[in-house]
């Protein structure tokens, strides 16, 4: 009986040491999700006007979760004619014509305005598509670190921002059911409708609005909202697409065995040399433009798009 304190003890350390072990760092949760997030252009068949934004490949048959007001033309109320979906490359360089070679047409299947989601079906699906989990948003607590993925308007495409969970909320703009987390990740426009992820790398939010300036002009800083994942997988069931919450603890990335070495004769340290300052590496600045995107596109389906961006930044909605 004595042993019993001892042994709940050794089994709670154990449990707390497994727990921490399974949080990744940024890198390995971008390596891990950034393939499985996807650029969402949206346009008329003819006409100016359009919508850029993220979104988050569910089911490998091409089912994306993201934003409703991405994928809605606000002039008609309806999703827009023409949709484009591109997959992020192997690495991210900042030319158009390579980052942007990976393009699916898609189709609207399902969105709810209120909850601001909706569900795209991505055309003749590679077979090969990552694939990001959703998880229970209940594990999540306040102050726990989160990271975003996104294409935030002026900045790079693939875009990884990292932050804290700040409070949240239920019922958010007294809308029912629309339960939301407020973060200071840093999102802007164009990060509509990507993932909020927790430290294993799995959907606990779809980033929906931000707040930037207060009724008197104040600017506001840090202060941004996503769709709870609880929220999303009711709303997809309702639309007879059955996602799980995975499990609590995935296993770390694998690490490569290393061979084992010879044992090495003592070296004799060589003599100290004056600190030399490290060398410095100067690149192009060349932060993404959706214009310039649009217009440095081969396609002619890019090409397109051109006019399609020309009134995004006079949008004071939601991102």
């Amino acid at each position: 009986m004595k042993l019993l304190p001892v042994a709940v003890f050794l089994v709670a350390v154990s449990a707390a040491s497994a727990s921490m072990a399974a949080e990744l760092t940024p890198q390995q949760i971008y390596e891990r999700a950034a393939p499985g997030v996807v650029l969402i252009i949206g346009h008329p068949q003819q006409g100016e006007g359009g919508s850029g934004g993220t979104g988050s490949i569910i089911r490998r048959d091409g089912l994306v979760l993201t934003n409703a007001h991405v994928v809605i033309d606000e002039k008609t109320g309806k999703p827009y004619s023409r949709l484009s979906l591109y997959l992020k490359p192997d690495r991210v360089t900042g030319n158009p014509k390579t980052d942007l070679s990976r393009r699916a047409n898609a189709s609207v299947t399902a969105f709810n305005r209120q909850l601001d989601l909706a569900l795209l079906k991505m055309e003749a699906a590679p077979a090969s598509l990552s694939v990001l989990d959703l998880s229970d948003p209940d594990r999540v607590k306040i102050g726990e670190r989160v990271v975003a993925i996104g294409h935030p308007e002026q900045g790079g495409l693939w875009t990884l921002t990292t932050g804290v969970v700040s409070a949240e909320f239920e019922d958010y703009g007294n809308t029912k059911g629309k339960h939301v987390f407020q973060t200071e990740t840093g999102l802007n426009r164009g990060n509509s409708g990507g993932p909020l992820l927790d430290t294993q790398g799995r959907i606990i939010g779809v980033n929906t609005a931000i707040a930037r300036l207060a009724s008197d002009g104040l600017p506001i800083m840090s202060i941004s909202f996503a769709v709870k994942s609880s929220v999303a997988r009711m709303w997809l069931r309702e639309q007879m697409v059955m996602v799980d919450y995975a499990s609590a603890q995935p296993e770390r990335p694998p690490v490569p065995a290393q061979a084992p070495q010879a044992p090495q004769a003592p070296i004799t340290p060589a003599p100290e040399k004056p600190a030399v300052p490290p060398a410095q590496v100067h690149t192009e600045v060349r932060p993404y433009s959706l214009d310039e995107v649009i217009r440095g596109a081969n396609s002619e389906a890019e090409r397109d798009l051109d006019q399609m961006m020309k009134n995004m930044r006079q949008k004071t909605k939601p991102k």
